[in-house]
């Protein structure tokens, strides 16, 4: 039987693990023809994935970061599908589950794996230790950055040696140079004096896959700006500074950067994929892998059984549409499609400036009108992928609906069905009963019943000399990772506990997720109480109990108990600041533009990736700092914003406060994301507390002046402290991992001012 209802649930899962080529042209083509019932999810260490072809440009300085790299949060968002943020470990392939470094193993229907390779510098001894392989990208952008800031401050010689004098060698080469020749001349000094490379070939020649017109125009080149060629010449080993030849020949180098010897990534061993001795996963010409038809896999990292590839980003590029047709048609239970490589193929070289050689078997060009066209060529594919149209509202899918079995079918038909309210809206006994399985909650002498007991409830012992506090806290989820939404749910929730400076002893969890297959609502479940388990475990707090129900979105809460002395000495509250105290913000404010802007499909993934770091960053070792420095008021900024909540202090009081705009710390995005207009649904309810701003107008024209009614989710902490120990609670914070603490203001007299709040831009 199929189901041909696009409002159907879930029903089935793609998993698509890394972000290369093949995979960012899946989900655009799932995003112009979804198909009901099915779930994508993108598994990616990395928020943004280069674009290989403009990679040596981005080192020559032609493009921006921006530029060259695909923004996989966005793209994702835009396809409809999840976005994890982790690393794959491993796989299961009889219950077809993935493992990641970080959270629970996900299951899937059908698995893609586009996870590029590596240049395997362990077959050269030292070469792991002390060269920079060119992949990942990120690790070698991280050290391009930090080779570009030493050749600035560092003055004299800098010798620098390339392994592998392929074309993404020779490439890399020439760029390099060309960028630090350029950083050199801008700051008036001679780089023929001062920088030195060599290239090393074990071939005996440069460019080996390409005709020879191609290799004479890059020896000119190379010859031409100096680049020492070692031809025929193995590297036999690495050490801290230098290398050595198969014939005994040592280099010095300042750097080594790896470009040969490209490898499977080292977590395929173990996964029972068949894999080519270079460690490549075998796949047939459907793109579908030897070992198992569920799991496919495309680009580098992938050995093509019936038709053997060379290792270029070309192929990558043109098995997105097959792929994509072939994940469809297993799903549906339909022929797949056989890819079907070219023999020859167009490649288009750089050398450095805006200069470029084209390759194709025995065709030879070059010219600065290579390189445009090169550029134009770049740009028009970076653009499919960056410029991503608007979808309107209720976009048809595709009509394909997915075959079922019959189990499936009857789930399928009542999580589509009216659902009951009251206990008949809790979620199953047998998919609770295993979602909790697997939680390990600490363990406490003062809970004397919890999660483990079949209770009715939780029984806990309040220590002799200690009061209870407690506080709850529930929203809906803001982002499509269960795993990180727990996180942050229970940090949140934790957030009071925190800021009155209790100690959190217990939480009970309150959950609302959509009906849909046992097995989908059972995974949602372990992700999201895992990740809540695992920070509240970290914070010393036992979760005990909840309550789970159905809703027409995942949601999560929970009711937090924290321990504080009796006599309340230890209590820090919103009441007692003073004049002359200094306010201190423990973390910047921003979440919510961020994520209204995320929403939209407006946001860098980079900025998202910085607001979730900084909302499951818990507060506890924030509140011991201030209480440790004297705090005399606290309070956790959430909801109604920085200005809401330092009123209630205010009011608390019976004091005034001054704010340092320019100080205010504001996350990376924030500012712009708001002068779009791109703000929290409670925004507007904020704003209304502008009127308690004495000097308004002199604030509204700064750009941070909105963020001061931004709400938080899982904000820092907004704390009092007396001024002659500000500095050093900003010291300790920060030493604490909370390296965006700021001193934001001071407390003032009340005096006669109609509003207690004043402005400094």
């Amino acid at each position: 039987m199929i189901m041909d209802d696009a409002a159907y649930p879930v029903t089935r899962d793609i998993v698509l693990v890394g972000g290369g080529h093949s995979h960012v042209s899946v989900l655009r083509r799932f995003a112009m023809q979804p198909m009901p019932g099915v779930r994508l999810t993108l598994i990616c260490t990395d928020t943004h994935t280069p674009y290989s072809g403009m990679l040596p440009g981005y080192i020559a300085g032609h493009y921006a970061f921006d530029d060259v790299h695909i923004d996989l949060r966005r793209l994702a968002a835009f396809a409809g599908a999840r976005f994890l943020r982790d690393e794959v470990t491993g796989l299961d392939l009889a219950a077809r589950r993935v493992s990641c470094r970080q959270r629970p193993p996900l299951r899937y229907d059908r698995l893609s794996i586009n996870v590029g390779s590596t240049p395997d510098a362990r077959i050269t001894p030292g070469a792991a230790e002390h060269a920079v392989p060119v992949k990942p990208i990120r690790s070698f952008n991280e050290r391009w950055l930090a080779l570009l800031a030493r050749v600035r401050r560092h003055a004299g010689r800098m010798t620098i040696a390339v392994v592998g004098a392929g074309a993404g060698g020779v490439e890399l080469t020439l760029a390099m140079q060309y960028r630090l020749c350029n950083e050199l001349r801008a700051s008036g000094r001679a780089p023929e004096d001062e920088l030195v490379f060599h290239l090393f070939s074990a071939d005996a020649q440069i460019l080996p896959t390409h005709n020879a017109r191609v290799r004479r125009s890059f020896e000119q080149v190379l010859a031409s700006r100096a680049v020492i060629v070692h031809r025929g010449t193995e590297v036999a080993s690495v050490e801290a500074g230098c290398l050595t030849t198969r014939r005994g020949e040592v280099i010095e180098a300042d750097e080594i950067v790896w470009v040969t010897q490209a490898g499977g990534a080292p977590w395929l061993r173990d996964t029972g994929l068949a894999l080519d001795a270079a460690g490549f996963i075998e796949v047939r010409d459907t793109l579908q892998t030897v070992t198992d038809p569920h799991v496919f896999a495309a680009g580098d990292c992938a050995a093509m059984v019936d038709s053997p590839l060379e290792k270029a980003g070309v192929f990558a590029v043109r098995q997105g549409r097959p792929l994509a047709q072939n994940l469809r048609r297993s799903l549906l239970g339909q022929p797949l499609r056989r890819y079907r490589p070219q023999a020859r193929w167009l490649a288009l070289i750089s050398t450095g400036d805006r200069h470029a050689v084209a390759s194709r078997g025995r065709f030879h060009a070059r010219g600065d009108w290579v390189w445009r066209w090169k550029d134009w060529i770049d740009r028009r594919f970076m653009a499919r992928f960056t410029d991503l149209p608007s979808m309107p509202a209720g976009t048809a899918p595709s009509s394909a609906a997915m075959p079922l079995d019959d189990a499936d079918i009857a789930q399928a038909s009542s999580a589509q069905a009216m659902r009951c309210g009251g206990c008949g809206a809790k979620v199953g006994a047998g998919v609770l009963s295993r979602a909790l399985a697997g939680l390990h909650p600490i363990e406490r002498d003062d809970v004397l019943i919890g999660l483990g007991e079949s209770d009715d409830a939780a029984i806990l012992r309040v220590p002799p000399g200690k009061a209870l506090v407690h506080s709850v806290d529930f929203f809906r989820a803001f982002i499509d990772d269960p795993w990180l939404f727990g996180r942050i749910a229970a940090n949140h929730a934790l957030g009071d506990i925190h800021a009155m400076g209790a100690e959190p002893q217990s939480a009970t969890a309150i959950v609302t997720i959509p009906p849909g297959l046992d097995r989908m609502v059972e995974e949602t479940l372990t992700q999201m109480l895992t990740g809540a388990v695992e920070l509240l475990d970290a914070a010393g707090c036992a979760l005990v109990g909840g309550h789970t129900g159905e809703g027409r979105e995942l949601a999560l809460g929970f009711a937090v108990n924290g321990l504080i002395d009796a006599d309340l000495s230890g209590a820090m509250r919103k009441s007692g600041m003073c004049p002359g105290d200094v306010l201190i913000l423990t973390k910047p404010v921003g979440t919510g533009t961020l994520l209204a802007a995320n929403a939209l499909g407006r946001a860098s993934g980079r900025w998202v990736d910085a607001a979730l770091e900084s909302m499951w960053q818990p507060s506890g070792a924030a509140a011991h700092c201030l209480a440790a420095h004297g705090a005399t008021a606290c309070t956790d900024v959430t909801g109604f914003g920085l200005l809401g909540h330092l009123l209630e202090m205010l009011r608390a009081s019976g004091v005034a406060a001054e704010i340092d705009l320019a100080a205010l710390p504001v996350m990376d995005g924030a500012a712009a994301c708001c002068a779009a207009g791109m703000v929290s649904s409670l925004q507007a309810a904020n704003v209304r507390l502008g009127a308690e701003v004495a000097n308004l107008a002199l604030g509204a024209s700064h750009p941070n002046f909105p963020l001061l009614f931004d709400p938080q989710t899982a904000g820092g902490l907004l704390a009092s402290v007396p001024a002659d120990r500000a500095d050093a609670c900003l010291s300790m914070l920060r030493a604490s991992g909370y390296h965006r603490a700021m001193c934001i203001g001071k407390v003032r007299p009340a005096g006669d001012a109609s509003a207690p709040v004043w402005l400094k831009a």
